[in-house]
């Protein structure tokens, strides 16, 4: 395995001239005799040693003064956090960033919600991006609208809003000085143009570092799929979804080469990248698989496992509101069940889907938490205790939206998610996992985790050994938890009961 801070720019050069596919969304080559940078892998002539220069991201070659190649497409690489494992702040920044966190705020607040203050978070960017968070959020507008004009029919004024510009003077100004040409003259191929307003399907493909697991990632969601919110069939995933105020429908389904291809249907394009951002997050196409496994593989117990599923991923959450209202949902009961009490929550308390949207399978967005808060406990198909911690639930979320975006560290996630109504450490841990994106959360307490580890004598570890073994594996400990549930096809179990949190398969998260 290559770790890019380990190669020296020379080592870089060696594997950009042999075309390295392995650091592919790793590095990117800033070329002086031509202004463009370039992705590793780039088919055209191997420029000079002495006009090239190397950088961790897009956004640092950028903000050097490099325009994106026209060739290799740098917006199509894989969006890597290899940088993750040394700083987990700069992972949650970008998460918050591509929800949109400096749309509208800047670094100050955003830092703010991390727990550091804005020049160290600008520092922290530096060191590991080489680009300001600033730059960042621009680039990542950019390299999306390049990829609307590339790969959709939508008009110029329909990409710009898609993509995240203010204005359309805005976008063919950036356009203007990045390219010296308009936006248009970028679109190879002329054909009529198809507007994606007011509804109209956007597809587009989003790129992974392979492999990747598809059947085992359909099975997860599938068998947790919420009757009228969320549908598998025949390799494609659909659900309703809710961004903002816009109201639509999303559907994935295995691309070629080593992508996802994701249909958006929203009235409102501005809607488009907090929906990329979501598909990026649940179908966890940040990993760099390579990375992950060979740190896992040092581990004996792990190595097998690993070796046997090489593209197992950590399935994400679409909303963490709706997660944690699953998690309790699923106490004492099986996954079927769980999701069937969601299905009829969605179908009583959920709003239908207008009917431009509906289709068979899809009719009802997930109850949002303001509709919960004003359910009457004793309404709800489910033991009474755990209905109030339900709605008591809903009233936390209602109260605080951000209340599920990740702030501060893992262990003050934790803690703050504890002291929510019907949680405890172990669904605080696994919506860290699925929501939060947290690549280290660890629900130590589970009864699954240990018996995957039982030793030759039939004795299992206990959490506080399985904690303390655990620390190897640290910052991946997540994904040691997929892979230990997934040795034996089984699904996380929660352990014993204690008293915020009833004893449940915790499956039905």
């Amino acid at each position: 395995m290559l770790a890019v801070m380990d190669l020296d720019d020379d080592a870089c050069y060696r594997a950009f001239s042999m075309r390295d596919a392995r650091l592919d969304g790793k590095i990117f080559v800033g070329v002086r005799s031509t202004g463009v940078y370039c992705r590793p892998i780039c088919p055209a002539r191997t420029p000079l040693r002495r006009n090239v220069s190397f950088y961790p991201s897009a956004a640092a070659a950028q903000e050097a003064g490099f325009r994106p190649c026209l060739r290799c497409r740098p917006e199509t690489s894989p969006d890597l956090g290899s940088w993750r494992g040394s700083s987990n702040t700069v992972a949650r920044a970008l998460a918050l960033i591509e929800d949109g966190a400096l749309d509208e705020g800047d670094v100050e607040a955003l830092g703010d919600r991390l727990g550091v203050g804005g020049r160290q978070l600008r520092r922290l960017f530096k060191t590991h991006l080489g680009a300001s968070p600033v730059a960042v959020a621009q680039t990542r507008r950019v390299l999306l609208a390049k990829q609307l004009i590339h790969d959709t029919a939508l008009p110029m004024g329909e990409v710009a809003l898609a993509a995240g510009f203010g204005s359309v003077r805005r976008f063919n100004e950036t356009f203007q000085q990045l390219f010296a040409r308009p936006p248009g003259d970028l679109r190879r191929a002329r054909r009529p143009e198809v507007s994606g307003a007011g509804g109209g399907t956007v597809t587009l493909r989003l790129a992974y570092r392979a492999p990747y697991d598809w059947d085992a990632m359909l099975d997860f969601l599938a068998l947790r799929a919420v009757p009228g919110v969320e549908r598998v069939d025949q390799g494609r995933y659909e659900r309703t979804l809710r961004i903002g105020g816009d109201v639509g429908r999303v559907s994935i389904v295995l691309g070629p080469g080593e992508t996802l291809e994701v249909g958006a249907q929203f009235p409102r394009l501005q809607a488009l990248p907090q929906v990329i951002a979501r598909v990026r997050r649940v179908f966890d196409l940040g990993a760099d698989p390579a990375l992950v496994n060979a740190h896992l593989s040092r581990d004996p117990a792990l190595a097998p496992l690993v070796a046997q599923r090489p593209g197992l991923r950590a399935p994400g959450a679409w909303d963490g509101f709706e997660l944690a209202v699953r998690a309790v949902l699923g106490q004492q009961i099986t996954v079927v069940g769980a999701r069937n009490i969601a299905g009829r929550l969605a179908a009583e308390h959920g709003e239908p889907l207008p009917a431009t949207l509906a289709s068979p399978g899809l009719t009802h967005l997930f109850p949002n938490a303001e509709a919960l808060a004003r359910v009457d406990p004793a309404s709800l198909p489910m033991p009474q205790a755990r209905a109030r911690a339900l709605v008591g639930l809903a009233a936390a979320a209602a109260a605080d939206p951000q209340l599920f975006t990740p702030r501060g560290s893992l262990e003050e996630a934790v803690a703050r998610l504890k002291a929510l109504p019907g949680i405890g450490e172990w669904t605080a841990q696994y919506i860290a996992l699925r929501q939060m994106r947290e690549p280290d959360a660890f629900p130590h307490g589970d009864i699954g985790l240990m018996r995957a580890l039982t030793g030759p004598d039939g004795v299992r570890p206990t959490a506080q050994q399985l904690a303390a073994r655990a620390e190897a594996w640290r910052p991946w400990r997540a994904y040691a938890a997929l892979h230990l549930w997934a040795s034996e096809g089984m699904t996380p179990a929660k352990p014993k009961p204690v008293r915020k949190e009833l004893r449940h398969d915790q499956n039905a998260a």
